[in-house]
């Protein structure tokens, strides 16, 4: 007989000892403490009709259960007192908004729009927030459009300025796909739920590659918050993608006009995730109207939408001046120009007329250029991963932005007229520092280190917003991003800092800014044995044009906080330090050094250039970092024989007969960008020529590896992986 108070049954992991299930455990209830610490995405501040201001902080935090990102609001009061000194006055708890997929305050912040993207075909959901109810609620149909981009790159939500209208980036509505019956073809309509029949697949359409799969393209949207109505934006070509929509200042007369970003798709689409190298530009669109007279047709001239950066082989994040005398716009031309899927970016002007229609041919001042060698401690260029919807000071001309210097993150100030950029974040500090929202003249920004959670950090102006001259950083008490108490005790016996690499055997051909020093961050115990040292994990960023910051990360804090010691390089060829610096590792990827480490661990890593080619969203890609200057004069999509040989010899699966180190590897199976089955060839590989390895798959995980769950066993799998080969 069954005994029914006696325990279920627990069954062991496959391969895992008692002693490998005890170190699974204790690091999988650590992991799960720094799992938790929530992050800040994104702030509004919202003005009162008493003049002192409000915060609205957009959160997430992971949800292991649900395997997906719970998002909440968390607000604040802030209180400037006689003594100069700031409080944040918090309200008692958070507010859960966990199946929206975007919210924006309006200009005045009387209203919040929230928009939650629905599943399966349903209708798209429009809220309508006053400070005190819903005021109301639209659905729109899948018949109109999908749902609303809310990625961060096409993703543009904007109010006019008589918070009235909104325009927004949505898919495309679904095109109509043939129907069959049990006779064949069915002509005319037919019910999708119809039992009787069913739908074809029509023809494939190509989209945007990683994080895109599944996904129509997108168009722009406006709809009237009283009415409900939506209407497309007329005057756009089919084969341009829409993105980053915003509201031109009203012009004289009853017309209002939209500014946007348009990427052509050409005659193929190349992944567009991660690669600001994909040539756009920006446009001008008449908005629709939503009067009572009948609607011009969008092959009316007047509608047609005009390009207004012709000239510029690359315009995104476009801002207008308080004033809307011009507008401001960020530009990867150095990516678009050489091949590099990132570089160094520049920032432009164009001025706006309020008594003409918008003109192409527009005159493109430039503000702050591409800087190709950056000298000792200077500047080294603008790398920005977004801009601030409303990023000015009150003098109109200086703009507030996060910048990435070196290996930090740093608030820069740059004056629109004049093109001057100051660092305006504590120079002395090797902490990474990143722009939230504005308070009038006065910064809210956040504030981290490898080994510090981020806090929030006030940053007044001294003076007028013209000098620009100081910065006074206050520190801001937050329940925000509390830790726990085991992690921030872990924490607080951590240290770093950032080592300057020289580059070693400086030949001739490289440039001046290639043979500067690229950086590490060195992560480690402040208390060191006189008789032994602590392991060291080497972690290197992907790209390989990107870089690692300062800035708090759960994973490396978790590994640092196991006994390891951290080195975090930003190699030559990373971004922050110059143009010249990203340019000097194209034709150089390929050598190794596999003596040196006792164990590895790798996440989507790209180990056959020859087979990725073929498969991946990024062709291109392979090309540039195998060939350089000479990619795009070679680039086909069927590569030689002889390409494919200069493909395999600057790969891993070259070098795999030195490999000694046991490997772990993570693999994501819809990843587009390094598809699974070049993984897999590597391991294979390596298991062939006896190499221990182990690897781990998940079905549903694209490149980042993100999702929830994936994040968190990737961790703990690397994390007991490393305790097991270099204690």
């Amino acid at each position: 007989m069954e005994n029914s108070g006696a325990s279920p049954l627990k069954d062991t992991p496959v391969e895992l000892d008692a002693v490998s299930e005890e170190e699974y455990f204790s690091q999988s209830t650590l992991l799960k403490e720094f799992i938790e610490i929530p992050t800040i995405e994104k702030a509004w501040t919202l003005k009162s009709n008493i003049g002192s201001s409000q915060v609205m902080f957009s959160i997430n935090q992971p949800n292991l259960l649900e395997n997906k990102k719970r998002r909440y609001a968390s607000f604040s009061h802030i209180s400037k007192e006689k003594d100069d000194s700031v409080q944040f006055h918090w309200a008692a708890f958070p507010i859960e908004m966990d199946t929206a997929s975007l919210m924006v305050p309006s200009p005045s912040g009387s209203k919040l729009v929230v928009v939650r993207n629905a599943e399966n075909g349903s209708p798209t959901r429009f809220e309508i927030w006053s400070s005190s109810q819903m005021e109301r609620e639209f659905h729109v149909p899948s018949s109109i459009h999908g749902s609303v981009y809310s990625d961060g790159w096409f993703e543009g939500i904007s109010w006019n300025s008589d918070e009235t209208l909104i325009a927004y980036v949505a898919e495309d509505p679904v095109c109509a796909k043939p129907t069959f019956t049990c006779f064949g073809y069915e002509k005319g309509d037919c019910l999708d739920k119809d039992c009787n029949s069913w739908k074809g697949q029509g023809d494939w359409e190509e989209g945007w590659g990683e994080a895109y799969a599944g996904k129509r393209l997108p168009k722009p949207f406006v709809i009237n918050i009283n009415s409900g109505e939506v209407r497309a934006l007329d005057g756009i070509e089919k084969s341009v993608s829409v993105g980053q929509v915003i509201w031109a200042p009203p012009v004289k007369g009853s017309l209002q006009y939209l500014v946007f970003v348009g990427w052509p798709s050409g005659m193929r689409k190349l992944g567009i995730k991660y690669c600001t190298n994909r040539p756009c530009s920006l446009y001008a669109v008449r908005a629709p109207s939503f009067r009572s007279e009948p609607r011009l047709s969008g092959t009316d001239a007047n509608l047609s939408a005009v390009m207004l950066t012709e000239s510029i082989s690359s315009a995104y994040f476009p801002r207008f001046s308080p004033d809307g005398k011009f507008l401001v716009f960020l530009s990867s031309k150095s990516a678009v120009d050489s091949g590099a899927h990132n570089g160094t970016e520049s920032l432009h002007r164009i001025d706006w007329s309020f008594d003409a229609e918008p003109l192409p041919h527009n005159k493109i001042v430039d503000l702050v250029p591409v800087v190709m060698c950056a000298e000792d401690g200077g500047f080294p260029g603008l790398y920005c991963s977004n801009i601030l919807s409303t990023p000015w000071l009150s003098d109109g001309r200086t703009m507030i932005l996060s910048s990435a210097w070196g290996s930090t993150l740093v608030i820069l100030t740059v004056d629109v007229l004049r093109g001057d950029v100051s660092r305006i974040s504590p120079s002395t500090s090797e902490f990474s520092w990143d722009v939230l929202t504005l308070d009038g003249d006065n910064i809210i920004a956040i504030c981290s280190s490898p080994v510090d959670v981020p806090e929030i950090k006030y940053g007044c102006l001294v003076g007028n917003a013209s000098d620009n001259t100081s910065w006074n950083w206050l520190d801001i008490s937050s329940p925000i991003t509390k830790c726990s108490e085991k992690v921030r005790s872990l924490l607080s016996s951590k240290e770093f800092y950032i080592m300057p690499i020289p580059v070693r055997n400086v030949s001739e051909d490289l440039t001046r800014g290639a043979s500067k020093p690229y950086e590490a961050i060195f992560a480690s115990s402040k208390s060191k044995k006189h008789d032994a040292c602590d392991p060291l994990i080497v972690v290197l960023h992907g790209g390989p044009h990107c870089v690692s910051l300062s800035s708090f990360s759960k994973s490396s804090a978790f590994l640092c906080s196991l006994g390891f010691s951290l080195l975090i390089v930003s190699y030559r060829g990373s971004l922050g330090f110059g143009e010249e610096a990203v340019q000097s590792l194209p034709r150089r990827a390929g050598s190794q050094a596999p003596e040196k480490f006792a164990a590895a661990a790798a996440r989507n890593p790209v180990c056959n250039l020859a087979l990725m080619v073929g498969t991946t969203d990024i062709p291109d890609w392979c090309y540039f970092e195998a060939f350089g200057s000479e990619a795009k004069s070679n680039f086909t999509a069927a590569p030689s024989a002889e390409h494919l040989a200069v493909f395999y010899k600057k790969s891993p699966i070259s070098h795999v007969s030195k490999v000694q180190a046991p490997t772990l590897m993570l693999l994501g199976s819809k990843d587009l960008r390094v598809p699974i089955t070049d993984g897999l060839q590597y391991a294979r590989a390596l298991q062939e020529k006896g190499v221990e390895v182990k690897v781990m798959t998940f079905p549903d995980d694209i490149h980042e590896l993100d999702r929830p769950r994936t994040d968190f066993e990737s961790f703990l799998n690397i994390g007991v992986w490393f305790k097991k080969y270099c204690s």
